[in-house]
């Protein structure tokens, strides 16, 4: 695919969002026999000087556009049980490595049949069994566990059965987690993905502390620190985060799917993968026919172009991606004589004072209107700040569009004031950032900055383009409304003057 204080987050993976629990904090430490070898071993040697700002770098894995790791991979699968296939790797326009039709594929035939022998996930069989014994008896939850066995699998390197598939993944994924502080601060000044790419390389740094505080530390000689650390943890999120599935028909169950990861993702798609009961593999349904030596192409999900961009690195072209959002933060106002009573009603059903809502080309979600509601609100309706509150978080299984047409005006003023100050500053960005037209689908040739700073500007492109649609609809119905609230006024004041 494309490429903790807070100790674990809840986050998005394709196809399907999912919690990633915290680690039980009442175990018991178990007691083991400790041996003298270790298990997991690391080459402190390595050519790659393509690596993103680290301080140790990654031994295993390949370039990107890697096609000889990508066919030795085939080979092995092929070899391990994987049928015959109708697609095969090939250097694409987009993703730069991926899976092309080696014939005329027909709409609705199913492809793949990656056997679930050939799939990684929880319980997949660890070859340095004390390790994963270790991590399940201290109840460390499915995302960390397998974020800690690839790191133990690929420091086997050819000792692993996974090394053929670790050989073919790429030693730096496109990933957030990648960008410096600076980077985020400079890059994505108007952007609220900028919140959250901060908050989850926060909380990946918190699991990997996390662990090592509990677990690593206590056993030494199976986690050592040269192998499992801080630059080896941002690896394995990074890939976990661009290549983890959840399979419906396998009870929900997330996995790592060789060589089904090197299909990319488009908008213009809706198929995904899925376990297929009848044929025992991991299948996808093609929902269009392709033509020998075409791209073949899954849906990751139908997300905005900042989840994409901050999960799998990319930004798809402008105006091609009908899930994409623009998230606009709203923020109570400290002045306000109310205040206090607002934020209790907030925190009481999950909320904080400032909180982002997503808008799109068709408009926002009632959650946004309701907080819109219950930030306006004069202290004479004390009483129908819970009520809002409650409609405000998408929690409440109740959808009911309440209105409360006596304050309707100055909350879409509110929203539109909102809205205006974010423009402000994507425009601020956009206009500092000078012209820049790259060809991010081919990032090797391009010098570093120059293609984060081209990323940043097709997504605050992007996201100003729906900012600049909410506001022309905002302003449209204040108008409206203005505009009939004078037409009744004008109809008021001729009735009096007949009755003068």
């Amino acid at each position: 695919m494309a490429e903790a204080s807070r100790s674990f987050y809840s986050t998005l993976i394709p196809h399907f969002s999912h919690p990633l629990s915290p680690i039980r904090r009442n175990y018991v430490s178990p007691t083991i026999s400790r041996r003298n070898s270790i298990c997991c071993s690391v080459s402190t040697t390595s050519n790659d000087s393509t690596i993103a700002p680290a301080n140790q770098k990654i031994p295993w894995g390949c370039d990107v556009d890697s096609l000889e790791n990508a066919s030795a991979l085939q080979t092995w699968l092929s070899e391990s049980g994987l049928p015959p296939q109708k697609m095969g790797i090939q250097r694409v326009e987009v993703g730069e490595r991926g899976l092309v039709a080696l014939k005329n594929i027909r709409k609705g035939e199913n492809l793949l049949f990656v056997p679930p022998s050939l799939v990684i996930s929880a319980d997949s069989e660890w070859s340095c069994p004390e390790a994963g014994e270790v991590l399940k008896r201290n109840f460390v939850p499915d995302w960390p566990l397998l974020a800690t066995y690839l790191i133990s699998e690929a420091s086997l390197m050819k000792s692993s059965r996974w090394s053929n598939y670790i050989s073919a993944l790429p030693r730096q994924p496109y990933s957030l987690l990648y960008w410096t502080r600076s980077e985020l601060d400079t890059y994505l000044v108007a952007s609220q993905i900028r919140e959250r790419a901060i908050e989850r390389i926060n909380d990946v740094t918190g699991t990997y502390k996390d662990l090592r505080l509990r677990i690593f530390s206590k056993y030494p000689h199976l986690f050592p620190e040269e192998v499992f650390n801080m630059e080896t943890f941002k690896w394995s999120f990074g890939i976990l985060f661009s290549r983890l599935v959840r399979l419906p028909s396998m009870d929900g169950r997330i996995a790592l799917v060789p060589w089904a990861d090197m299909l990319n993702h488009s908008c213009d798609v809706e198929t995904f993968l899925d376990y297929d009961k009848s044929s025992k593999g991991i299948v996808f349904t093609t929902d269009r026919p392709y033509q020998l030596g075409e791209q073949v192409f899954i849906s990751y999900g139908k997300k905005s172009n900042g989840e994409l961009l901050l999960s799998y690195g990319f930004v798809p072209r402008e105006g091609s991606n009908p899930s994409d959002s623009a998230e606009l933060l709203l923020s109570l106002d400290k002045s306000d004589k109310c205040y206090n009573e607002k934020l209790e009603a907030l925190r009481r059903h999950g909320l904080s004072e400032s909180q982002r809502f997503p808008l799109q080309i068709t408009g926002w979600p009632l959650e946004l209107m309701a907080y819109a509601y219950l930030a306006v609100s004069p202290p004479s309706m004390t009483r129908q700040f819970e009520e809002m509150a409650a409609a405000a978080s998408n929690k409440t299984t109740s959808k009911k569009d309440s209105r409360y047409p006596e304050i309707e005006e100055q909350a879409l003023q509110f929203i539109l004031d909102s809205c205006e100050s974010s423009i402000s500053k994507y425009t601020k960005f956009l206009q500092g950032s000078g012209s820049l037209d790259l060809d991010v689908t081919s990032p090797k040739q391009i010098n570093r900055k120059l293609f984060l700073k081209q990323l940043a500007i097709d997504l605050c492109t992007s996201e100003r383009r729906i900012l600049f649609r909410s506001q022309y609809i905002l302003r449209r119905r204040l108008r409206d409304m203005r505009s009939g609230e004078l037409r009744a006024l004008n109809l008021l004041n001729g009735f009096r003057n007949l009755f003068k």
